[in-house]
C-alpha cells in the first residue's frame, strides 16, 4: 500500500499508530508525516516482544521470543486511513494490523485469535456483530481518588457536573471514528459508563483497544486520570467489559425468532455457558480483576442465563427482532478485548455447531441458583481450569496460551511476595 491509499488529513504532521498488546494495551509509534509513504509501503519496525510484556512493561523469556532468538523485529502497518485527533491539533492517529519478518500474522499476536474465529463464522455464513459497554473511573491524578462523593447512576446532574470531560469523549471520540451510542454515570463516585455502537466483531475488538487509549489522552488533557482497572476500590463498584451478540445471515438476525430468542440464539448460550469456567481468564486477567467477581455486586459468579436479567451471566434482550441479542456479563474493563471475545464466539459457534441446549433458565435471583455452573472468583482456580483447557489453546493457539497463563501465574507470583499494609496494621503492633 502507498501513502494514498491512507491519506492523511490536511495539516498532519505527526502520525500516532499502533496495536493491541498482550493487554489490550494500545502501544506504537509516533511518525512525521514526511516519513508517512514509506511506512505504509514497507511496515514500521517493532519487536515482537510487544506482545510478550505485562501491563508494566516487564519482558520475560516466552517458548516464542525470548533471549536465544534476540526478540527480534515484526513490522505494522495502518489498517485504515488516520483521523485527526480534535484536542491534539496536527496529530493524526490509526489502527495497525502487525506481521512477521515472513510477512506471515505474529502467532504471540491476540488480534490473530480473534480473526481466526471471526473468519470461521464468515464460513459458517455468519456476520458477527457485536457490541461493548466498559465502565472506568475518572480520578484526580494527584491522589488517585474520585474528585465526586456519592453514588449518582444515571443522574443527569451528575453527568451535567462531569460534562467538560465526558462531553469531549463522547464528542471528540466519535469524530475520530468510533460510534459512540451513550454515556451516563455509574454506581460509584468518579465511575461512568460509554458505550460503543455494534459493529462487526473483529472492528469492535480494534475499537475498545482505540477507545480505552483515547479516553485516558483526553482525560489527562482534561485534568483527570482515567482508570479501567477492575476494582480499584474495594468498597465500590468494579469496571465491567459487557459484550453484546448477534449473527446476522442474509441481512438478518438469526437470534431472532419473532423478537424473542430463536433456537440458534439458544444454541449460542449453551456453547457460551460451556466454557465460562474455562475461560475466565480471558475476562479477568489480574488477581485485582477477580475481587469483582463476588455475589450481588452486578457480576456474574456463575453460568446462568435469563431474560432481562443483571443478576445472571449471561443476559438475553428481547425486542424488535434487530434488537434481539445476548449480553455476557463478567467480562473486566481492562481485559484484552481481542482474546475476551475471540473465546466468547468460538463457544457460541460450538454451541451453534454441535446443537448445545442451554441449562433451564433463570427467572430469579442467580446469585442463589443452584443448577448454574460456577465460575472461578480467584485468579488460581481460573489459571488451573485454564492450563486443563484443550479449547483454550485451540482457540488462542499454544504459544498465546502459553504467554497468556505466565503472564498471569507470574502475577499471582509479585502478589504472593508482597506484604500488604492491612497485614502490617492488623498483626505487627499485635504480635
Amino acid at each position: 500500500m502507498s501513502g494514498a491509499d491512507y491519506a492523511l488529513p490536511e495539516g498532519t504532521h505527526t502520525v500516532a499508530m499502533g496495536v493491541g498488546d498482550l493487554n489490550g494495551i494500545m502501544r506504537g509509534k509516533r511518525i512525521p508525516s514526511t516519513h508517512w509513504d514509506h511506512i505504509c509501503k514497507g511496515g514500521n519496525a517493532l519487536s515482537i516482544a510487544l506482545f510478550a510484556i505485562d501491563m508494566t512493561c516487564d519482558v520475560w523469556d516466552t517458548p516464542y521470543v525470548n533471549f536465544d532468538n534476540g526478540y527480534p523485529d515484526m513490522h505494522i502497518f495502518p489498517m485504515s486511513k488516520p483521523v485527526a485527533l480534535p484536542w491534539e491539533p496536527g496529530v493524526a492517529f490509526c489502527m495497525a494490523r502487525a506481521e512477521g519478518m515472513d510477512h506471515k500474522p505474529v502467532p504471540i499476536d491476540p488480534r490473530t485469535a480473534l480473526v481466526k474465529q471471526v473468519e470461521r463464522g464468515t464460513a459458517m455464513g455468519f456476520k458477527v456483530n457485536v457490541g461493548t459497554e466498559l465502565e472506568f473511573y475518572l480520578l484526580d491524578p494527584e491522589t488517585r481518588q474520585p474528585r465526586d462523593e456519592g453514588i449518582q447512576v444515571y443522574s443527569l446532574a451528575r453527568a451535567a457536573e462531569l460534562e467538560h470531560v465526558l462531553g469531549p469523549i463522547r464528542q471528540q471520540i466519535n469524530e475520530a471514528g468510533i460510534p459512540i451510542e451513550q454515556s451516563n454515570p455509574e454506581y460509584a463516585p468518579g465511575q461512568v459508563e460509554v458505550n460503543i455502537r455494534y459493529d462487526d466483531a473483529l472492528l469492535s475488538a480494534d475499537r475498545v483497544v482505540m477507545f480505552r487509549s483515547l479516553v485516558k489522552q483526553l482525560a489527562f488533557a482534561h485534568g483527570y486520570l482515567a482508570s479501567f482497572m477492575a476494582k480499584p476500590f474495594i468498597d465500590q463498584s468494579g469496571n465491567g467489559f459487557h459484550t453484546h451478540y448477534s449473527l446476522w445471515k442474509d441481512g438478518a438476525n438469526v437470534f431472532a425468532d419473532h423478537g424473542k430468542l430463536s433456537a440458534t440464539g439458544r444454541n449460542f448460550v449453551g456453547g457460551l455457558q460451556k466454557r465460562m469456567a474455562e475461560t475466565a481468564l480471558c475476562g479477568a486477567t489480574t488477581p485485582n480483576a477477580f475481587r469483582r467477581r463476588q455475589p450481588y455486586t452486578f457480576c456474574p459468579i456463575n453460568t446462568s442465563w435469563g431474560i432481562d436479567n443483571r443478576t445472571v451471566g449471561i443476559r438475553i434482550l428481547h425486542g424488535s427482532d434487530s434488537a434481539v441479542r445476548a449480553e455476557k456479563r463478567d467480562g473486566s474493563a481492562d481485559c484484552n478485548p481481542y482474546l475476551l471475545i475471540a473465546a466468547e464466539l468460538a463457544a457460541g459457534l460450538d454451541g451453534i455447531e454441535q446443537g448445545i441446549e442451554p441449562s433451564q433458565m433463570s427467572t430469579g435471583n442467580a446469585y442463589e441458583e443452584a443448577d448454574a455452573e460456577p465460575i472461578p472468583t480467584n485468579i488460581g482456580d481460573a489459571v488451573a481450569r485454564a492450563r486443563q483447557s484443550e479449547f483454550m489453546k485451540s482457540v488462542l493457539g499454544d504459544d498465546l496460551c502459553e504467554l497468556f497463563l505466565q503472564q498471569a501465574e507470574r502475577e499471582i507470583g509479585f502478589f504472593e511476595e508482597q506484604v500488604t499494609p492491612v497485614e502490617i496494621d492488623r498483626y505487627l503492633g499485635n504480635f
